[in-house]
C-alpha cells in the first residue's frame, strides 16, 4: 500500500467517507454493460443455483437452478444462459473500421464496440473461470449431449475471465475492484472485497457514516452477501426446505410449480439487493470524467474481441485447460508488458496516481526558468536539435545525471538530465536536454520547447514499445519445458468427471 493510499485510509477513518485516490476514472464504461450476479450452491464445486443478469437496471432476468445437483438442471441453466449472453455478444458484432498495420502498408478491421460483462466482486470471475472450464468442452452430440449454444457460452466465458486478468482492460469489471481503484475506505482490504460495505463507504444511507454503514452491511438479513457464495443461515433455514419441497413434488406439476416459484421469490430477495448495488457503483463511476488513455486500452479490449470472433467464426476450438510452455511464456510477457504500461499511463492522466510517485523520487514537478529552443549539438557526425531548459524544483530529486525522463504533457519527447543542483531554499536546479517531438527540421516546432514560467511533471516513468522477444514455434517446444505438446483430449476426460 502506498504512502497516500494509507492516509487517505486514514483520513477515511476519520471523516466517516470513502476518500478519492484518483482524479479520473480510468477504465472504460459501456453504455450497456451486462451485469451477472451469480450465486452458486454451498458445497458443491461452482455449482450454479441462480443469477441476475441484464444490460440495464429495469432488465434483470432471473435464472435459476432448483436442484444444481442435477447435471441436465445445471446444463439448462447454461443453455438459458447462454440465450441471454451470446445474443448480446452478437448486437455488438456490427460497422467495423480499418486499422493501419505494418506502418500503414496494410490495414485489418476491428469492431467500433465490445462487450462489457461486470460481476460484483473478484468472485464473480472465478464463477465465470470454473463455469467457462465446465462449459467449453461439453459434447453436443453422443452421450450426455448438451444444447450447441453451452459449449460457446463456455468459450466466451473463459474469454472473459482471461481478459480480467490483463491489466487496463475493461472486457470484464469487478466492481469492487474498479471501485477501489478510484477511492480508498476506513476498512481493510478483505472488508473492501464486500460490496454493501464498500458501497457503505462510499454512498451511506442518510444518517451514516461510512462506518456505521459498513457494520449494517454485515448483517446477511439486510443486505445478503453479493455472491456467489450464500449465506449459511440462508442456506439451512430457507434454501434446504424449498429445496426439499421441489424435490419432494415429484411429478405433480401443481405442486413442483409452487414449490419453484417459492425458490424463485427467495434467490430474487437474495439477487436483487446486489443488482441495485452493482447499478448504483456503477453510477460512482459513471461521474467520473474518463482518462485520456482509457480509450487507447479500450481499443486493445475491442481488438481482442474483434480477434476472438474470427477465432469463433473459423470454427477455432474451446481455449485448453492448460496453457504449454510456449502459449503460458508469451501471455505471461503480455501481461508484464501490459502491467507495466497500465501503471505508466495511470501516473500519466492521474496527477494523485503521479503524486504517488512524486513521493518515492521517481518524479518531480517544477517550473521552467531558463530555455535555449534553438541549441544545436555539433559535437556528434552531423548537427542535431537539442534544446535545453532549466527547471526549478522544492522536490526532493533522486534521478542521476544521464537519466532520461519523460513529460506527461509532451510524451514522445525525452529529457536528459545534464546537471542536478541544490540551491538556497530548498530548491534544486535540474538542466534537461530535449530530444524528439518537435520536428524533424533545426529548427522546433512552435510549442514543442517549454516556455520560461512553465510548470512540468517530470518522470522516470515511460510508456515506450518494447518489441516483443522471439519465442519457439510451439512444435518447437524445447526438452527442457516438456517437448511438444501432446494432441488435446478433453470430452472423454470431461465426461468422467462429470458424470451423469
Amino acid at each position: 500500500m502506498s504512502t497516500l493510499r494509507a492516509l487517505a485510509r486514514a483520513q477515511a477513518l476519520a471523516t466517516g467517507r470513502a476518500q478519492p485516490v484518483a482524479t479520473v476514472r480510468h477504465l472504460h464504461l459501456a453504455d450497456r454493460p451486462l451485469v451477472l450476479v451469480p450465486l452458486t450452491l454451498a458445497g458443491e464445486a461452482n455449482a450454479p443455483l441462480a443469477a441476475l443478469v441484464g444490460a440495464a437496471p429495469q432488465e434483470a432476468r432471473l435464472l435459476v437452478v432448483p436442484q444444481p445437483r442435477n447435471r441436465d438442471q445445471r446444463f439448462a441453466f447454461a443453455a438459458e444462459l447462454a440465450s441471454v449472453v451470446l445474443s448480446w455478444i452478437d448486437e455488438h458484432r456490427g460497422p467495423t473500421e480499418a486499422v493501419p498495420v505494418d506502418r500503414g502498408r496494410d490495414v485489418r478491421h476491428r469492431y467500433l464496440d465490445a462487450p462489457q460483462l461486470v460481476v460484483p466482486n473478484p468472485a464473480g470471475v472465478t464463477f465465470l473461470r470454473l463455469f467457462g472450464r465446465s462449459t467449453r468442452f461439453r459434447r453436443t452430440d453422443g452421450e450426455y449431449p448438451v444444447h450447441p449454444s453451452v459449449p460457446l457460452l463456455g468459450q466466451w466465458l473463459t474469454f472473459f475471465a482471461e481478459r480480467a486478468e490483463h491489466p487496463g482492460s475493461a472486457a470484464t469489471v469487478a466492481l469492487t475492484e474498479a471501485l477501489t481503484l478510484h477511492w480508498a475506505t476506513g476498512q481493510s482490504v478483505v472488508e473492501d472485497l464486500h460490496l454493501p460495505a464498500l458501497l457503505g463507504w462510499l454512498d451511506p444511507p442518510a444518517g451514516l457514516d461510512g462506518a456505521q454503514a459498513a457494520a449494517r452491511a454485515e448483517d446477511p438479513s439486510v443486505c445478503p452477501p453479493a455472491g456467489p457464495a450464500t449465506d449459511p443461515e440462508f442456506d439451512n433455514t430457507l434454501l434446504a426446505p424449498a429445496m426439499a419441497a421441489y424435490d419432494a413434488a415429484g411429478d405433480d406439476p401443481h405442486a413442483r410449480e409452487a414449490a419453484y416459484a417459492e425458490l424463485a421469490r427467495l434467490l430474487r430477495g437474495q439477487l436483487a439487493p446486489t443488482w441495485e448495488l452493482v447499478w448504483r457503483g456503477l453510477s460512482l463511476l459513471r461521474a467520473l470524467p474518463a482518462g485520456e488513455r482509457v480509450a487507447g486500452r479500450w481499443s486493445g479490449d475491442r481488438d481482442a474481441f474483434t480477434g476472438y470472433c474470427e477465432h469463433v467464426d473459423a470454427g477455432g476450438g474451446p481455449q485448453p485447460r492448460r496453457d504449454g510452455a510456449v502459449a503460458a511464456a508469451q501471455r505471461l510477457h503480455r501481461l508484464e508488458r501490459a502491467l507495466t504500461s497500465y501503471a505508466v499511463q495511470r501516473a500519466y492522466d492521474d496527477p494523485l496516481v503521479m503524486a504517488e510517485y512524486r513521493l518515492t523520487g521517481e518524479a518531480f514537478v517544477g517550473e521552467v526558468t531558463l530555455a535555449d529552443p534553438h541549441r544545436i549539438d555539433d559535437s556528434g557526425k552531423r548537427p542535431v536539435l537539442r534544446p535545453r531548459i532549466q527547471v526549478v524544483t522544492t522536490e526532493p530529486v533522486l534521478v542521476p545525471v544521464g537519466a532520461t525522463l519523460t513529460s506527461p504533457t509532451r510524451p514522445g519527447q525525452k529529457a536528459r538530465v545534464v546537471f542536478v543542483t541544490p540551491t538556497a531554499g530548498a530548491k534544486t536546479e535540474v538542466v534537461l536536454e530535449l530530444s524528439g517531438g518537435m520536428g524533424r527540421g533545426r529548427t522546433a516546432a512552435p510549442g514543442t520547447v517549454p516556455e520560461v514560467g512553465e510548470r512540468l511533471c517530470y518522470t522516470t516513468l515511460g510508456d515506450t514499445f518494447l518489441p516483443a522477444p522471439a519465442f519457439p514455434a510451439t512444435e518447437e517446444t524445447p526438452w527442457t519445458h516438456g517437448g511438444p505438446p501432446a494432441p488435446r483430449e478433453p470430452f472423454d476426460a470431461d465426461l468422467a468427471a462429470h458424470p451423469r
